[in-house]
Formats: structure tokens, sequence, C-alpha cells
């Protein structure tokens, strides 16, 4: 008859393992939830990313999607608590209104010789 609740496996080379990926599953969290701060500071338009350092993130955790809880209400917080570290909020384009200039006539020398003959035709009838 063998015995359903074996005793936990005592070989050191599996014990050693398995706190080897129990410390890389919890660095590559903290890592995943850095970089998740990073975006939403970015998105908040935090000017210098280094004062994430002023962020309390023990309490933080990741969803199933591997985004942090809360990261938009804890930049609106940050924000509020120390507005000098962000800017305005930035978007994905940086759209810019072209300058303003006057529209210039073509000059003759940059028209081919067929709408050079056309322009001149058309000054010769509004004389």
């Amino acid at each position: 008859m063998t015995d359903e609740a074996s005793p936990p496996n005592e070989d050191p080379r599996v014990l050693e393992l398995e706190r080897r990926l129990a410390d890389l599953e919890a660095t590559t969290a903290a890592r995943l939830l850095q970089s998740e701060l990073k975006a939403h500071a970015t998105k908040a338009g935090m000017i210098d990313l280094d004062g994430l350092k002023l962020v309390e993130t023990s309490g933080l955790k990741l969803n199933e999607k591997g985004e942090v809880d809360g990261a938009t209400r804890l930049m609106a917080d940050l924000r509020r608590a120390k507005p000098w570290l962000f800017q305005g909020a930035s978007s994905s384009s940086a759209a810019v209104v072209p300058p303003a200039s006057q529209p210039s006539a073509k000059r003759a020398t940059e028209m081919s010789h067929a709408e050079w003959q056309a322009a001149r035709n058309e000054l010769l009838k509004r004389r």
C-alpha cells in the first residue's frame, strides 16, 4: 500500500531550485510593477521618473492582466501632493499647428515653359 501523503522532497537541489524560482518570480513581479508605474507616470506628465522613488510600492499589486491596480489614482494623488514633479499631461501624438505664412506666387524661374505661357496669357487677359 502506498501512502498518499508523501513527505516533502528533501533533496537540496530541488529546494535550491524552488528558492531560486521564487526569487525570480518576485524579481520579475517587482520589475513589471516598476515598468507599469513608469508608463503611468510618463502618461501623467512626470518630468523626472526619479520621482517614483517617493512612491510607496509595498501595497501595490498586479492584476491578472499585469497592470497595477489603482495606478491612475496613485498618480493623481502624487500630482496633488507633489505638483512640481509633473508638467502638462502628455499624449501619444505631438500635433503642432503649422506656422502661418502668406502664400507666395510661383516665380517664372520655377515654372515650366507651358506653365509660364499659361500664367503670361492670364496676365495679358486682365489688361
